[in-house]
């Protein structure tokens, strides 16, 4: 009796210790972004990939290749077509996006959202850095290195909710803490470096003490950064994310600096949160969520950092050299 009883005792004990932080067979997790081939994407997923490994689950890169919100919302169709367990998700605008996320949701496809929201919809979770915080430090950092006074400028991609709030926090900064630095002129380049190029070059004729000219992302710094080299250097380009070429510059001096999104923990928290969303069985919360249909697992915003770079620290943020670091192929795998 009592040999049976110790054995019941350890087969519960057994049953009580199953992981159950892992993945079934097939499991499937998936990324979809607004033109896959931007760089900033790359390391989120590094990190998504990794997360999933580790739980044992599939993982998958998708995307448009153009500047389109309804073909990224075809490829967000093509793949809960898939029926996998969730998608982590940027949508390039939050409100055409709240009908597709509701629909995935409604099918049982969990949904996060990450670096920018859909915050109309139905999504689970969200993961980005601050973006307020972003457009606040970079005024300060523009504004004390002009000694807080003298003419800026802002490039715009008018539209994409995470870039509308950098550029917004970065002129409420400016005429919040620093009245004596003066906003001359505003642009929409749209992520286009071409654009970027005449605008800047525009500003500067127009005003010839410009002394600064921020962007809320990292295609125009390029074209920025040209034309205030060609006008003698004196403008000072600060924008948000970088890329080899941006980090290439900044390194040169050509970039005044960057404030760059922390994309692994992006990428590997919204593993988290997505997964997490994908099993709210786990968790029996004291709160309402039975009753009001709630996923359980809710967590409404989840800060995932930022990383200031500038010259001396540049060095830490190219991606090859953190692709040899990890010994892996990035999403190639």
């Amino acid at each position: 009796m009592t040999a049976m009883a110790s054995g019941l005792s350890a087969g519960h004990a057994a049953a009580q210790t199953v992981n159950p932080f892992k993945c079934e067979p097939g499991e499937k997790y998936v990324m979809n972004v607004m033109v896959s081939g931007v760089e900033y994407w790359f390391p989120v997923y590094e990190m998504f990939k990794q997360a999933g490994q580790q739980f044992g689950c599939e993982t998958e890169y998708t995307g448009t290749t153009e500047y389109d919100v309804n073909k990224q919302i075809a490829s967000f169709d093509q793949v809960l077509a898939q029926n996998p367990a969730g998608i982590l998700v940027h949508p390039m605008n939050s409100d055409p996006f709240v009908e597709p996320i509701n629909r995935a949701v409604d099918q049982g496809v969990a949904v996060v959202t990450f670096a920018a929201d859909s915050p109309n919809s139905k999504r689970t979770s969200f993961i980005t850095s601050d973006n307020l915080a972003e457009g606040t430090y970079a005024a300060d950092a523009v504004a004390e290195d002009m000694g807080g006074k003298g003419e800026y400028a802002v490039l715009e991609n008018p539209g994409q909710d995470n870039h509308d709030k950098r550029v917004s926090a970065f002129i409420a900064r400016m005429e919040a803490k620093w009245p004596d630095m003066k906003l001359v002129g505003r642009a929409a380049s749209n992520q286009d470096p071409a654009k970027a190029y005449q605008a800047v070059l525009s500003l500067i004729q127009a005003n010839p003490n410009l002394g600064a000219v921020f962007m809320p992302e990292a295609n125009s710094a390029i074209g920025a950064a040209q034309a205030s080299k060609e006008s003698g250097g004196k403008v000072r380009v600060m924008l948000a994310d970088v890329n080899e070429n941006i980090l290439d510059m900044i390194k040169a001096g050509d970039i005044f600096g960057s404030v760059n999104p922390n994309q692994g923990m992006q990428g590997y928290m919204g593993f988290m949160l997505l997964w997490m969303a994908a099993h709210p069985e786990l968790i029996d919360p004291m709160n309402d969520y039975a009753r009001s249909g709630d996923n359980a697992m809710a967590v409404p915003f989840v800060d995932n950092g930022f990383s200031i770079v500038t010259a001396e620290n540049a060095d830490d943020f190219y991606w090859d050299d953190y692709l040899k670091r990890r010994g892996t192929k990035g999403i190639e795998e």
